[in-house]
């Protein structure tokens, strides 16, 4: 009998299996429920602190008599902030690990966020918010972080749950507007806003390392002990045998070309940035910060529309909508915000059935079709129809994108791939203020109005340039040279 059993564990010791394997085995249970929920806390971290700079832009403006151009350099400086952090933290977390990342993701954002609510003068204000968009930055390593414990089966339609979080953070960023500007102002807001930030600092102990980077690094050991954890938490069993490393598959063949199979160990610090600009990345990458920033352009710049014409900026045209009280801003900024849920879920219907490029570009389509009236003044009415139409199918494009850009990058350069990518977003977000604000009020709607749809077509024409389909495909863990 206990030479049996010898023989039994000597088999199963030269049983092998992948991580991806490992996964599919483990299924989607209560663990994957938290790891959703945390990165999920994080995107609306994301999400809230945007969506505020375009509430405390105009009260900042009345209270400190700020000109328009420095009320345009509060929401500039958190996108570079944004662009800034988006690089900073992709190399840490593809060269010292998603968790540690993490960490200091929400200690930043957190410390900053809150101490803005007491700025003093314009300076420190500018100065906290542009730190507060350095930590918002790392954005992107949540979503990888989430991606790398997912199971391959309907990965794409939980990828969507995943950025649902972010609306979440949008609308109720918009209704904590409609209630404390009116009553208690910008300070408050600031402060309350604060709060997502706070318990993902204190919700960071519950958190354990990707496996997939752990894998990538050659510890092989402590992804099996976090796999086992997972399986543990969903009472189900890793399969017989010992965990390997994933080499280049089939996959990697026809991602990255049919070149001598090499694995690439990254240096630490800028090696792997300049990875994807190799001849092997370069399609992709360039492709992607098209795609980034066309969504980010567009989305920013809806939402920064909607601010302006709502608060009456737009002076030029009689028909145009001239609401100038609070009440109706915050309650137009309420109502678009409620279109992204139709665009989630038309994301989430048609994510794993006609694929993430046929989704995307046919969303940059519509979008463009709903904006395209605007390009002469509307009626209060149609206006927001129209906007609320046109974020719809953007925040579509922007969700499927976040699906795209972690599955079609190799683990080892993903944070960074998507990090860039979304530094590529952020100076589009930079942008978006000088055309959605500056232009509406120079009365130059209709420049604006054709830049954003020039914008989105490009935007259409790089998501069917992409190599390849990742719908149901298999994640790759390195760069074949």
């Amino acid at each position: 009998m206990a030479q049996q059993q010898q023989q039994q564990r000597d088999e199963e010791d030269e049983i092998v299996y992948t991580l991806d394997e490992a996964l599919t085995a483990v299924g989607f249970g209560k663990f994957q429920y938290f790891v959703l929920g945390y990165a999920g806390l994080g995107s609306m971290v994301d999400a809230v602190e945007v969506m505020i700079l375009s509430f405390i832009g105009p009260a900042v403006k009345s209270q400190w008599g700020l000109s328009s151009t420095q009320e345009t350099l509060i929401t500039t400086v958190v996108f570079a902030g944004m662009l800034i952090g988006a690089y900073f933290w992709g190399i840490l977390a593809d060269n010292y690990g998603r968790r540690k990342s993490l960490l200091t993701v929400a200690i930043v954002t957190t410390v900053c966020a809150f101490l803005s609510s007491f700025s003093p003068n314009y300076i420190s204000l500018l100065i906290l918010r542009m730190l507060v968009g350095i930590g918002l930055g790392g954005g992107p390593v949540y979503g990888s972080w989430f991606l790398e414990f997912m199971p391959s089966r309907n990965r794409g339609i939980w990828m969507v749950i995943y950025s649902t979080f972010w609306t979440i953070g949008t609308i109720l960023e918009a209704l904590l507007a409609m209630i404390i500007m009116p009553r208690l102002g910008w300070r408050w807001l600031l402060a309350l806003s604060s709060i997502p930030s706070f318990a993902a600092l204190l919700l960071y102990i519950f958190t354990v390392e990707s496996p997939r980077y752990l894998c990538v690094e050659g510890r092989i050991s402590d992804a099996h002990d976090i796999l086992r954890k997972i399986a543990v938490v969903n009472q189900t069993k890793l399969p017989p045998g010992m965990l390997v490393s994933d080499q280049v598959t089939e996959l990697n063949e026809e991602l990255l070309g049919s070149k001598a199979n090499k694995i690439f160990n990254f240096k630490k610090g800028l090696s792997s940035s300049l990875m994807l600009l190799s001849p092997n990345l370069l399609r992709i990458t360039l492709l992607m910060w098209v795609v980034y920033f066309g969504n980010s352009f567009s989305y920013y710049g809806i939402i920064l529309l909607t601010s302006q014409f709502s608060t009456g900026e737009n002076r030029c045209f009689s028909v145009a909508l001239h609401v100038k009280n609070d009440s109706s801003h915050y309650r137009d900024v309420f109502i678009t915000s409620l279109a992204e849920l139709p665009g989630l879920l038309i994301s989430a219907l048609i994510v794993e059935k006609a694929g993430r490029k046929v989704s995307m570009a046919l969303m940059y389509v519509l979008g463009s079709l709903f904006l395209f009236p605007l390009v002469v003044p509307q009626n209060e009415v149609l206006t927001t129809a129209l906007l609320f139409g046109a974020r719809i199918w953007i925040v579509g494009t922007f969700t499927l994108a976040g699906v795209y850009c972690p599955e079609i990058y190799p683990t080892s350069v993903r944070s960074m791939g998507c990090g860039v990518a979304s530094a590529v977003g952020r100076i589009a977000g930079m942008v978006s203020p000088i055309v959605a604000v500056q232009l509406v009020r120079g009365c130059q709607q209709m420049a604006a109005i054709l830049l954003f749809e020039v914008v989105i077509i490009l935007s259409a024409i790089s998501v069917l340039l992409f190599p390849v389909e990742t719908k149901g495909r298999k994640i790759v863990d390195h760069v074949s040279l």
